[in-house]
C-alpha cells in the first residue's frame, strides 16, 4: 500500500532533505509531495491559534488533500487545517518543540504528532561558547572599532578586561541536551560548572539564588513554561557579582530584557549576550539596539548543516515506525 506523505519544508529543513529522509527511512512506497514554505526569509509569527508558524493556512490545506502524513518545521498546524484535511494522521515536526501545532485540536482529530528533541543540540551548545567569549572578550566591539580604523589602547586597562574562563564558577540555568553539552565543553576550559535544575540530576545542583550568587558567568538552558516564564528580573540579576557575564540561548520569555538593559547600562554586568528577544525581529527603537556590551544574534544558536540533516532524520524515522505499525518515539499528542 502507499502512504502519501507532504514534504512542508523550508530554505533551512529542506524538501530534499526530508524527501532523502523518507527514502531512505520508510518502507514500501511513499507518494511525497513537495510545498516550500518561506521561512527564514519571511519570519515566522503567530497563525491562527499556533504560535512560530508560517503563514500558509491556505496553501497547506490544498498541499494536504488526500495526505496522510506531513513532515515540516514551519507549517501551522491550526484546528482551521486539520478541519479540512480528514485524512491528515501524522504530523511530524522538526524542530525541538511542536509550538506550532494546535495538540488539543490535533488529539481530539485523531492526530498525532510528533517532534524533534535534541536535533540542535550541538549547534546550540557550540553557538553558547561563542557568544560567552565574544561577550567576554568584546570580539564586535574591538573588531567594529578596527573596521573602522580605530586601534583603541584603552581596552587593554584593567577595568576594561573581562574575566577568564578558567578558574571561574559558569552557573547553567537548565541541564538539558544542551546543558549538558555546554558543561562538557567548559570543563575543558577549566571553569567550575553548577547547575540549577529541579528535573534532573546533576553534579552540582544547587537552588537558583545560590547559583546566582556565585557564578561569575551564567547561561540560561531551561524551557519556556509558565514556571520559568520571567525567572530571571532585576532582583536575579543584581544577585550575580558584579562584573559578571549573562548569556540567553534559549528563550526570550525566560529574562526581563529591560532589567538586562539596566544592568548593562550601570556596569553592574561586565556584558551580555542574546541569541533570543521578546519579540522576533527586534523592534525599531528597542533598548537593545543602544545598549552597550551586548552582543547579539538573530535567533540562529541552532542553525548548522547538522541540525538540518538530524531534524529530517529524527521525523522521517518517525513516519517508518508509523508505516510499520510501531509506537511513535517523540509523540507529543496523547
Amino acid at each position: 500500500m502507499t502512504i502519501r506523505v507532504l514534504a512542508a519544508g523550508d530554505h533551512f529543513v529542506q524538501n530534499r532533505l526530508l524527501v532523502d529522509a523518507l527514502r531512505r527511512a520508510v518502507p514500501g512506497e511513499v507518494d511525497i509531495r513537495e510545498l516550500t514554505l518561506p521561512w527564514p526569509v519571511e519570519p515566522f509569527g503567530r497563525v491562527g491559534e499556533v504560535d512560530e508558524a508560517s503563514d500558509v493556512e491556505d496553501e497547506l490545506i490544498e498541499a494536504l488533500r488526500g495526505v496522510e502524513v506531513c513532515v515540516t518545521q514551519m507549517a501551522p498546524l491550526t484546528k482551521r487545517v486539520l478541519d479540512a484535511s480528514p485524512d491528515l494522521r501524522l504530523f511530524c515536526v522538526s524542530r525541538g518543540g511542536p509550538v506550532n501545532a494546535n495538540l488539543e485540536a490535533a488529539a481530539q482529530a485523531g492526530v498525532a504528532v510528533t517532534y524533534a528533541p535534541g536535533r540542535n543540540a550541538v549547534a546550540t551548545a557550540e553557538h553558547t561558547l561563542a557568544m560567552l567569549l565574544a561577550a567576554t572578550r568584546r570580539l564586535p566591539q574591538t573588531h567594529a572599532d578596527l573596521a573602522g580604523g580605530v586601534w583603541r589602547g584603552d581596552y587593554y586597562m584593567y577595568d576594561n578586561v573581562g574575566p577568564e574562563l578558567e578558574g571561574s564558577t559558569v552557573g547553567l540555568v537548565g541541564y538539558g541536551a544542551i546543558g549538558r553539552r555546554v558543561a562538557r565543553m567548559l570543563d575543558g576550559f577549566g571553569a567550575q560548572v553548577i547547575v540549577h535544575d529541579p528535573y534532573v540530576d546533576a553534579p552540582e545542583n544547587v537552588d537558583l539564588d545560590e547559583l546566582l550568587r556565585r557564578s561569575r558567568f551564567v547561561s540560561l538552558h531551561a524551557r519556556a513554561t509558565p514556571e520559568t516564564a520571567g525567572m530571571i528580573g532585576a532582583a536575579e540579576i543584581a544577585a550575580m557579582p558584579r562584573g559578571s557575564v549573562l548569556v540567553n540561548c534559549a528563550r526570550g520569555a525566560l529574562l526581563d530584557y529591560d532589567a538586562l538593559c539596566d544592568a548593562l547600562d550601570s556596569g553592574h554586568l561586565f556584558g551580555a549576550a542574546m541569541d533570543v528577544f521578546p519579540e522576533e525581529p527586534i523592534p525599531p527603537g528597542s533598548r537593545l539596539l543602544t545598549t552597550p556590551n551586548l552582543v547579539m544574534t538573530p535567533h540562529l544558536a541552532g542553525a548548522s548543516k547538522e541540525t538540518a540533516m538530524k531534524a529530517a532524520a529524527i521525523v522521517a524515522a518517525d513516519v517508518a515506525r508509523y508505516v510499520r505499525g510501531e509506537p511513535l518515539v517523540h509523540l507529543a499528542t496523547p
